[in-house]
């Protein structure tokens, strides 16, 4: 069975990396990093932080990842990647950041799902720590405390924004929070073994305290 893992490798900090996708990548039979310069790590930001996690797999590719991507970019980044499952049955990509957080990645897994629907539907992604939760802790600033509100959005929108908001510290048996969209999904006891998630718009209310709701953006 061939395994796609998406791992995120945190904000630069090489120790930053979660044991999670530390292992991850070490035990991968291949793993894809981006790079800047053609067939070289050269410019890798990426195989800076991951090379430790590296040093004993036996093939570590890199995927040129040009700074003003088109559409044929993205075609050539996916066919490496899943070329790499000529000789892996496991193959890592790793992404700087949160790979849920403005990351090239999910471009990419678009595309694989198109391309090679099997590697898509048993393809992981490992989270990681953002940019920003460091820059909170280095500053020791909260990002949001009690009732208050965080945004995350860039700089200069090209476009109308969609949004995607994150309901957190709910009242359990609370009634279904209005004016959420139809992919608003519940997440329950997430990684604790009794994980639950199904959509909001299905469930009656909130059984759980550790639990949190995704108004995820409309994208059609």
């Amino acid at each position: 069975m061939k395994k796609l893992y998406i791992v995120s490798i945190g904000p630069g900090d090489p120790e930053l990396i979660t044991l999670k996708a530390y292992k991850t990548i070490q035990n991968s039979d291949a793993v894809c990093v981006p790079t800047k310069s053609e067939n070289s790590f050269e410019r890798s930001r990426a195989y800076e932080i991951t090379k430790d996690a590296t040093q004993n797999v036996k093939t570590v590719i890199p995927v040129y990842t040009p700074m003003k991507l088109k559409d044929e970019d993205w075609d050539m980044q996916v066919d490496m990647i899943l070329g790499a499952f000529d000789v892996a049955d496991t193959v890592s990509y790793v992404t700087l950041g949160d790979a849920g957080v403005y990351s090239t990645a999910y471009y990419l897994l678009e595309k694989i799902a198109e391309k090679a629907p099997d590697i898509y539907e048993n393809t992981e992604i490992i989270p990681g720590i953002t940019s920003f939760s460091l820059a909170s802790a280095r500053v020791k600033k909260p990002l949001c405390l009690g009732d208050e509100t965080l945004h995350i959005r860039p700089f200069r929108p090209k476009s109308t924004l969609k949004t995607t908001t994150v309901y957190m510290r709910p009242e359990t048996k609370s009634q279904n929070t209005p004016n959420v969209g139809k992919d608003a999904m519940l997440f329950q006891k997430l990684s604790m073994g009794e994980e639950k998630i199904s959509n909001y718009n299905d469930a009656a209310t909130i059984d759980e305290y550790m639990s949190l709701l995704v108004d995820f953006a409309d994208r059609g």
